[in-house]
């Protein structure tokens, strides 16, 4: 058993939600990336979604552009990535990581060779924001193959015969952007997002995750409420752009902790 779907389970039988952060690795520094992440599961997250910096990011806004161009600057990479995923592993065991990127660098690699070198890491999802699932039975092959979780985006704009499809590939969990445009855009219209969920679950048969547009702890939870796990991404690279030079795990720990108690405070 995946541990994902361990870590959903668990949370289900606490009457919880998942709280899953996100950030770009290498961003502030290519040091901080593994302190980063021992920090967010310190704080209250359940899964890490890993950002894996890329030149042309074009379902990000403007604060996780800036993120990838400065990790890019230091020099950070897909095996970077990896390597810092398998020095997190030397003392987690246990926290689900997904890697949360685009196409390009994996092609570069070779799905096969990315697949097997994300596994010898300890990475447990991937997430391509560029493979569409009408594309993607090789990728999802393959990733099975190497007990990897693909991961999948479903939209407001989503069809009906898109869930299906999502739901014939995906493992783990599916994440519904719950706005139109990109990461850190619009206003969230949570009653929206209420209507569209019960729909997913049923044609795909598994967790929910929702993201874009969750700035707080008010909003967390009330996402906490009908969603099944809440991503949260934007506001954690703000927190360490805006971060004093050795605050920045201090400033993120603050932030998902309240995160958290938003969420817990609604309960399931």
């Amino acid at each position: 058993m995946s541990r994902i779907k361990t870590t959903f389970d668990s949370l289900q039988a606490q009457g919880r939600k998942a709280l899953i952060p996100f950030f770009t690795a290498g961003f502030p520094s290519v040091e901080l990336t593994v302190p980063l992440m021992h920090t967010l599961v310190e704080s209250g997250a359940d899964i890490i979604e890993l950002g894996v910096p890329f030149s042309d990011p074009m379902a990000d806004g403007p604060t996780i552009q800036r993120s990838s161009e400065k990790a890019l600057a230091n020099g950070m990479n897909l095996r970077k990535v990896l390597e810092a995923v398998a020095n997190f592993r030397a003392d987690n065991c246990d926290t689900p990581v997904v890697l949360m990127g685009y196409a390009n660098p994996i092609e570069a690699m070779g799905l096969e060779n990315f697949a097997k070198a994300a596994l010898d890491a300890g990475v447990d999802g991937v997430l391509v924001v560029d493979y569409p699932p009408e594309e993607s039975e090789e990728f999802s092959r393959v990733l099975l193959s190497q007990s990897l979780d693909p991961i999948f985006l479903l939209a407001p704009t989503s069809s009906q015969e898109r869930f299906e499809q999502v739901g014939r590939l995906a493992h783990g969990y599916v994440y519904y952007v719950s706005l139109k445009g990109v990461t850190g855009s619009g206003s969230l219209n949570l009653d929206e997002v209420a209507q569209r969920i019960p729909g997913i679950r049923a044609a795909v048969g598994l967790p929910v995750g929702v993201g874009f547009g969750i700035r707080d702890a008010a909003t967390a939870g009330r996402m906490a409420a009908i969603a099944d796990a809440v991503v949260v991404g934007s506001r954690i690279i703000e927190e360490l752009e805006n971060a004093p030079a050795g605050q920045e795990c201090a400033q993120v720990a603050a932030l998902v902790q309240s995160l958290r108690q938003g969420m817990d405070s609604v309960g399931s």
